[in-house]
């Protein structure tokens, strides 16, 4: 019997999505690593042969993923890892991207998905109790990532308890006047995360005693150049703040940048702590709440092919992934203030 790709993996000492990027020459595989699964896929003999599934019969052997925002780093993180692991097991991927509320709307109306694909991954996409029917009448598998649903297998993280971590660490610091750059006020998607984000920060400030500042609450819209606006409003505050917790690492870079600019130094003046772990985090020394994002894709791929092949009996499976917190050069314990000698 022809070697299998999970005969390479095991081979390998690595996962399926492993060698999947690594088979295929795509990034975020160590050199090492890539090296090791291309030679026990020499010695096993394996050849990969994508059309090899598709005859499975009543199958399209393609799976719908339905991301609201694809340009922003997350999405393409989480696409990336669900891809690889649909890709392993001989499935396509078929995007959609629903941007803006109308968009979903049109969406979930016509549901274009329909008859054309075997499972769905919804990634990060709030739905209504009426949209989640709609879900239901495409009689396929569907899967849900950043929110739980009732009735869908569904991989998360725990985002109130990561910013509360993220914001403890900045109070441990020192800092009482912290900033919190997140999302619109008036988000067309209403995206969970940002609010669950908000949540664990101010149980973490009132858990101290600290005064939850509504005009240190600044919306970034979760970019470079919303973080670099949110920053300059920030500082112009009568009492401004001494730290900043961004909710995503494109506000927090921003925010630097416009620190900067301001003859701030960071962390002496100003510290700054992100959220996600993005690539370009550890190049400028941010300090981050760090997830997974790829991992959240590959675990999503993986429920709905158990969803397809063999699906579990009973309890709906949830996964929680862990967060981390990563400190690295842009906090700093807060400056003492030094009072005029004579001072009360």
């Amino acid at each position: 019997m022809p070697a299998s790709i999970s005969d390479v993996a095991s081979e390998a000492g690595v996962s399926v999505a492993t060698v999947s990027r690594a088979l295929r020459g795509l990034p975020n595989v160590a050199p090492s690593t890539r090296d090791r699964v291309l030679l026990a896929a020499r010695d096993l003999d394996y050849i990969a042969d994508p059309n090899a599934s598709r005859l499975a019969e009543g199958r399209t052997k393609t799976i719908g993923m339905v991301v609201p925002l694809f340009t922003q780093w997350f999405f393409t993180q989480c696409v990336a890892g669900a891809e690889a692991v649909l890709t392993a097991a001989g499935y396509d991927v078929l995007l959609y991207n629903v941007s803006g509320a109308d968009g979903r709307v049109r969406f979930l109306e016509s549901m274009p998905f329909r008859k054309r694909v075997d499972g769905i991954i919804v990634i990060d996409l709030p739905l209504a109790v009426e949209e989640i029917a709609r879900l239901n009448e495409a009689a396929v598998p569907v899967v849900t990532v950043g929110l739980r649903i009732e009735g869908f297998p569904s991989v998360t993280i725990d985002n109130v308890t990561a910013a509360g971590q993220a914001t403890e660490h900045l109070i441990g610091l020192g800092h009482e006047r912290i900033a919190l750059l997140s999302n619109l006020p008036d988000d067309p998607l209403k995206f969970r995360a940002p609010v669950d984000r908000r949540e664990g920060y101010q149980r973490a400030l009132r858990s101290h005693g600290l005064h939850v500042d509504p005009l240190l609450d600044v919306p970034g819209n979760f970019s470079l150049e919303g973080g670099a606006e949110a920053m300059a409003h920030a500082l112009l505050a009568e009492d401004p703040p001494t730290a900043v917790f961004a909710e995503s690492d494109e506000m927090a870079i921003g925010a630097i940048k416009t620190a900067r600019d301001a003859g701030l130094a960071v962390p002496e003046d100003l510290s700054i702590i992100g959220f996600d772990d993005h690539e370009m985090a550890r190049y400028v020394g941010l300090t981050t709440m760090s997830q997974p994002v790829v991992a959240e894709g590959e675990v999503a791929g993986t429920l709905l092919l158990e969803q397809l092949t063999d699906p579990p009996q009973g309890k709906v499976p949830h996964v929680e992934l862990p967060t981390e917190l990563v400190v690295r050069s842009t906090t700093a314990p807060r400056r003492a203030v030094l009072k005029p000698v004579g001072s009360a």
